[in-house]
């Protein structure tokens, strides 16, 4: 699905759940028979891919079980923002069961200095601000019903934006199921938001050729 490198050496790869089987496979052939001490694999090459367990999925002491929790459907809740756009959502297994997408203005940079920059600087603080407390609206309607039955709440965009619109006092429950993982998308849209659940389902390998 996706890979980036890992600090330390190495990269990270994205592997869908109904595609664990199939990359195991290839990773052997690859690299020669394996074993497996946990959640890693190590092959005869030197190669190891450690797993981890992916958001909301059950806890796992060997591969087998892995691959079983990450098949499991989950609920669960996504929450995109970046500057004033924010998407938010219910992922039930691979489809999106309810969203809501809201865009609100604020401004970028500027160069100038002075007064200005000042004035510009408290006009962009309260528009974020405006946009975080939109945001945080959107989240109490949506999430925070259906906080119970919510497996993990996954984030993504910008972090300093999500932050800010979890930050809402009354959002607490929702914010105390918030995942480790940290999505990178564009600003969200709908589109994004659907394509969002892929990442946010996804089992992570890292992965340290020989």
């Amino acid at each position: 699905m996706g890979e980036r490198a890992a600090a330390g050496g190495g990269k990270w790869v994205d592997v869908a759940p109904e595609r664990l089987d199939r990359w195991i496979e290839n990773f052997a052939r690859r690299h020669g028979a394996y074993r497996e001490e946990g959640l890693t694999l190590i092959a005869e090459d030197g190669a190891t891919a450690t797993w981890q367990t992916p958001p909301g999925a059950g806890a796992a002491g060997s591969m087998a079980e892995l691959v079983a929790v990450a098949r499991e459907p989950r609920r669960l809740g996504l929450l995109l923002a970046r500057k004033g756009a924010v998407a938010v959502g219910i992922a039930q297994g691979d489809e999106l069961v309810g969203s809501k997408v809201d865009t609100h203005y604020v401004q970028g940079r500027t160069a100038a200095g002075g007064w200005s920059q000042q004035r510009f600087a408290r006009r962009r603080d309260n528009q974020a601000k405006a946009a975080a407390a939109d945001g945080a609206g959107i989240v109490g309607r949506l999430l925070l019903p259906a906080v119970r039955d919510l497996a993990a709440l996954v984030t993504g965009g910008d972090r300093a934006a999500v932050d800010a619109i979890l930050a809402a006092p009354q959002l607490a429950p929702v914010a105390a199921v918030r995942a480790e993982r940290f999505l990178d998308v564009p600003e969200p849209r709908h589109a994004v938001l659907v394509s969002a659940i892929a990442g946010a389902r996804a089992v992570s390998v890292l992965v340290k050729e020989p």
